[in-house]
């Protein structure tokens, strides 16, 4: 194996999979720290058992699935095993003595719980599962996301879970059969280790309950589709993880470049990031801005700024076009090296108007994503469902803070051509003022609005300004 894809591994909880050259599964594994874990199958003085031993040479690529926790981890971690069975895990014969995940889809309201005892009940039992602490960790986690009930027997009315959010109360018929049923089916999707399936069965419903102005629904369904993207951070100097965390958090921009590059799926760590946004207040003075972040940092000599020509009226989908028409145009005349990653200001219509703009120009193999401002979903081309993350991961945290970057240069460019024009337009529309006393008056005054606040003795005593000249800038301004 090649050793220097380990340093491209994330310090974050997930399930690890050792495959060999054929891409088959040799062993599946869980970690608090998923770079540290790997590693150390690769250290000389490891002291590895010689199945392990066996194991390690054989070992061609690693996969990995980054999780929001460590407990998280052990529930995929077991769903692989049981998918995979993998040459290396070793099998738990005696199934009875570890314990298990028990959905007890033989009841109407099915409930889940931990137990050892597997019984032909017609339940549903996952596992077994080797640490029982982080298993209790788990199911703490599945009931806020899936708040599943309780209690043994139904009650007469509804306990603290509910009013807590932790049961969605069918005691109280607070939620029909088949909404519940629905709920348990998401349940054993995520004990399948199905994650990314069931976030994408979670947006379509999202989306429709959006559509029938649900919103109370598609507000339930965001959240939970929130927790079960969340991306942890490591707390720097302790190697403890957070499941949410701060704008503020001490990782830095390689460390966040190379979690955007799992989290979206990227052939590569983006290293060379370009974004675009435009920015207008109407048909004129329309412009464009691309900034450029290298291994996560502004590179500020890359940066372009660019006035709409090609497009008349107010049209941001072909606004967009131009630039980055314009952008990859010169690149491919100069042969300039292109971006590892595209980020756009915008949804799904300025992605798809974007990717036809470079397929155009021979460039349909850059990857483009887009960050719409409504809800801060991201839109990939090999995705028609967005990528939703959590309002609190620090993946959407750098996606935003690189788009804002570009607003910013957009707005700051559009402010200083609209200035200039009024700053013009004041001045040459009045009579007596030439080129020559308009480039006195702004050099005394520094602005219009510094002329516009002098009295009319501050523009007498300069020289050339006579008192019907000053008079008639006063009255204009």
């Amino acid at each position: 194996m090649d050793k220097e894809k380990i340093k491209y591994i994330p310090e974050m909880p997930g399930v690890y999979l050792m495959k060999d050259r054929k891409g088959t599964i040799l062993y599946v594994g869980k970690a608090a720290s998923l770079k540290k874990r790997v590693s150390s199958y690769f250290q000389p003085s490891s002291g590895h058992s010689e199945r392990i031993r066996l194991m390690v040479e054989r070992i061609a690529d690693v996969g990995f699935m980054v999780t929001g926790s460590e407990a998280e981890a052990l529930i995929t971690e077991s769903a692989f095993i049981k998918r995979y069975k993998p040459r290396y895990n070793v099998a738990l014969k005696d199934d009875k003595s570890y314990p298990h995940v028990k959905l007890t889809v033989n009841e109407d309201y099915p409930r889940i719980m931990l137990t050892r005892k597997l019984q032909k009940d017609g339940a549903l039992y996952y596992g077994p599962y080797t640490d029982v602490k982080l298993l209790r960790k788990a199911l703490r986690i599945m009931q806020k996301i899936f708040p599943l009930r309780s209690c043994r027997r139904l009650p007469k009315k509804v306990c603290l879970d509910y009013h807590i959010g932790q049961c969605y109360g069918p005691c109280a018929e607070a939620i029909d059969k088949k909404a519940y049923g629905n709920v348990v089916k998401e349940l054993r999707l995520f004990l399948e280790g199905k994650r990314k399936r069931l976030i994408e069965e979670l947006s379509k419903k999202m989306r429709k309950a959006a559509e029938k102005k649900d919103y109370e629904n598609a507000a339930l369904l965001r959240d939970r589709i929130t927790a079960l993207s969340v991306v942890p951070a490591t707390r720097p100097g302790t190697g403890r993880q957070r499941a949410f965390i701060s704008t503020r958090k001490q990782a830095g921009p390689y460390d966040e470049i190379v979690a955007l590059k799992f989290l979206l799926s990227l052939k590569r760590v983006p290293r060379r990031i370009e974004v675009f946004d435009v920015s207008n207040t109407g048909p004129s003075e329309a412009v464009g801005s691309m900034v450029t972040f290298l291994d996560g940092r502004p590179s500020k000599d890359d940066y372009r700024r660019f006035k709409i020509r090609r497009v008349k009226g107010i049209d941001d989908y072909k606004m967009m076009k131009e630039i980055v028409g314009r952008r990859y145009e010169a690149v491919k005349k100069r042969r300039s090296r292109c971006p590892d990653l595209i980020i756009i200001d915008g949804g799904k219509g300025h992605l798809n108007a974007v990717l036809a703009t470079l397929k155009d120009l021979g460039f349909e193999r850059l990857t483009v994503i887009g960050i719409a401002k409504r809800f801060e979903h991201i839109y990939k081309k090999d995705r028609k469902e967005p990528i939703i993350f959590s309002r609190h991961s620090s993946v959407l945290h750098l996606v935003q803070r690189l788009r804002d970057e570009a607003h910013r240069f957009a707005i700051t460019y559009h402010r200083h051509l609209r200035g200039k024009k009024l700053k013009m337009s004041a001045l040459d529309g009045i009579e007596g003022i030439g080129p020559k006393r308009k480039r006195l008056l702004l050099g005394i005054f520094g602005s219009v609005e510094n002329i516009k606040k002098a009295s009319l003795e501050d523009l007498i005593s300069i020289k050339g300004i006579d008192k019907t000249t000053a008079t008639r800038i006063k009255d204009v301004l």
